[in-house]
């Protein structure tokens, strides 16, 4: 990731120490952890099981999660394109996107996430997961939908970009799937999510998923859950000297 040079500092881990000028003091010693991404970038989730694995190997933590929004593709048209022909546009020859495939099929399964690319049809604009997500949040469902949609997309190659697939969606989650069509079928929350992503933007993220910690340390890209470690760590530590 890069990061504007106003308001972080790099240390030896790679973790990047973020400007926190008018971040109120922690009450309690919980790790909260802002997680950017967008529900079709597969390194999201790997990303998010390596997160998983980190987290579980330090037991001691209390961590709470939010998912926060970014496009990969922030001019994609609404209706979405066909998957074909934004593989045409994004790599040119078949065999670079054959190459890039291959090598999160194998990321992907070293964290047993069995990536089936060629179900794939369409690439859908992410507007709508995004509002879906911002829902499931109301009712502490963010990260069973952010699994969900993943597998929907990854696995299944659903067209995450329609309501209809995300009502169901919502409804595999446990929500309740016809409020959760109504709720696409209107406008709520989609200013909130294009906000989330130009603050993404102006905070200098460009890739994703990028992790912030109690808004104070932010490190980039789907790492091995061991690059968690020190950013735990620094957080931890910040929060004992408050």
């Amino acid at each position: 990731m890069t990061m504007n040079e106003t308001g972080r500092r790099a240390n030896c881990h790679g973790v990047l120490r973020l400007d926190r000028t008018g971040v109120s003091a922690q009450a309690d010693r919980m790790l909260r952890i802002d997680i950017y991404s967008d529900t079709v970038c597969p390194w999201c989730y790997i990303g998010k099981r390596r997160l998983e694995r980190a987290i579980a190997s330090r037991s001691e933590l209390q961590v709470e999660i939010s998912w926060r929004a970014f496009q990969l593709n922030p001019d994609m048209p609404t209706p979405g394109v066909l998957w074909a022909n934004y593989l045409t546009t994004k790599f040119g020859a078949p065999e670079r996107a054959e190459s890039v495939f291959a090598a999160i099929s194998r990321a992907g399964h070293s964290e047993r996430i069995a990536f089936d690319f060629a179900a794939i049809s369409q690439m859908p604009n992410t507007v709508q997961s995004h509002r879906l997500m911002r829902f499931a949040e109301r009712f502490g469902r963010q990260d069973t939908m952010i699994e969900t949609l993943f597998r929907a997309y990854f696995l299944d190659g659903e067209d995450i970009g329609d309501i209809e697939t995300l009502a169901r969606v919502a409804a595999v989650c446990g929500l309740d799937g016809l409020a959760a069509m109504a709720f696409l079928e209107g406008d709520e929350e989609r200013n909130a999510v294009l906000s989330e992503d130009m603050r993404a933007r102006r905070m200098g993220i460009n890739a994703v998923p990028c992790y912030i910690v109690n808004g104070a340390y932010a490190l980039s890209g789907a790492q091995e859950p061991e690059a968690f470690y020190p950013l735990f760590d620094l957080a931890e530590v910040a929060i004992g000297a408050e």
